[in-house]
């Protein structure tokens, strides 16, 4: 089938070329009848905009590249999709891609969207490496990190403030009387699992606990991964009542080993989590958990590109969202039975 162009349409029409552009493009030149007529023909004809032409003419794509370590972890999915809403109420599309946590294919990736002519990229790295190596390319196109703190690296980032959130999840364990409380999930090569992990440490310092730790021997955090660890955790003695999730898949790894046992949540064991991804809020799972506010975060993140793109003498920017504590089912008061 041959594709219906602008020419086209305006052979269809009566009207010159220059005339159908400006209907398509809103341009108050022509009237509004006329564009109205244009707008209808162009629709019946299937006609379909040539946006890379058009993106040459108006120096913009109206596209952003958004690059995630992994689609299939509910966390990104869930911030990929308020990205995309909030990209689309200030009228640009996405381009979603997958590192599948590959320094190597980010990179490539990154220079895809480059090629792509997006007008700025979004990026949720892969680890600690990703700056160095995309370094090179960050001058020549407006990008915002989302989730890992960089600390005091001169690029702008957007994120939820890890070490306060682990602080806030140790104090209200604390409160409940848990005064042996396991830190589940900790793991190298991600400066958001370093500071997590350095909150717990610094709260149990503060409140005289001796910190424990399970660590996550696997690259990254699942489901999968907290089961096989959880039921490596549970075949050896307890010695906690509660544990601090690093992540919620991480807890509901653990939820699936503990009923395997029958170790009863929250009755044996309290369990806390951090995300606050959509699945924690199902029945039966019920996990109270440190909330990443992820509309916010996404909100954020596309401004905050958006004020680069703009304005390209802008700078960089590093905003820090606040955490939250979300109550449900999954903790209780410390009782002495809960260590048995």
């Amino acid at each position: 089938m041959k594709n219906v162009t602008i020419k086209d349409v305006a052979k269809a029409a009566g009207v010159s070329y220059s005339t159908v552009s400006r209907a398509l493009t809103g341009s108050p030149e022509i009237s509004e009848e006329t564009r109205s007529r244009i707008l209808q023909l162009s629709k019946d004809m299937n006609y379909t905009a040539n946006t890379v032409a058009r993106a040459m003419v108006m120096k913009t794509t109206k596209l952003l590249g958004l690059i995630l370590t992994s689609v299939n972890n509910p966390f990104m999915s869930e911030l990929a999709y308020h990205i995309d809403r909030q990209a689309r109420a200030r009228g640009y599309n996405i381009i979603l891609c997958n590192s599948s946590r590959d320094s190597e294919q980010e990179r490539e990736l990154f220079e895809l969207m480059m090629g792509r002519q997006v007008d700025g990229i979004l990026l949720l790295p892969s680890g600690i490496e990703s700056y160095n190596k995309l370094h090179p390319y960050l001058s020549r196109i407006p990008t915002v990190f989302i989730g890992e703190n960089l600390r005091e690296v001169p690029e702008s980032y957007v994120s939820v403030d890890n070490y306060r959130g682990a602080q806030i999840g140790v104090e209200y364990l604390y409160k409940l009387g848990h005064r042996d409380i396991l830190y589940f999930g900790r793991r190298r090569g991600s400066t958001t699992h370093q500071l997590r992990a350095e909150g717990y440490a610094a709260a149990c310092e503060h409140f005289g606990l001796t910190p424990r730790y399970c660590n996550n021997t696997f690259s990254f955090s699942s489901v999968k991964y907290g089961y096989q660890l959880a039921k490596q955790l549970f075949s050896r003695e307890r010695h906690f009542s509660a544990i601090f999730a690093a992540t919620d898949t991480n807890a509901l790894g653990i939820m699936q080993a503990a009923e395997e046992i029958g170790l009863r949540i929250p009755q044996d064991l309290s369990l806390l989590g951090f995300d606050n991804i959509r699945d924690s809020s199902l029945p039966r799972i019920e996990l109270t958990t440190i909330e990443q506010p992820m509309k916010m975060l996404a909100s954020v993140a596309v401004d905050t590109l958006l004020d680069k793109i703009q304005n390209d003498q802008a700078g960089y920017s590093h905003r820090i969202l606040s955490p939250a504590l979300i109550e449900r089912s999954s903790c209780a008061p410390y009782t002495p039975a809960a260590k048995k």
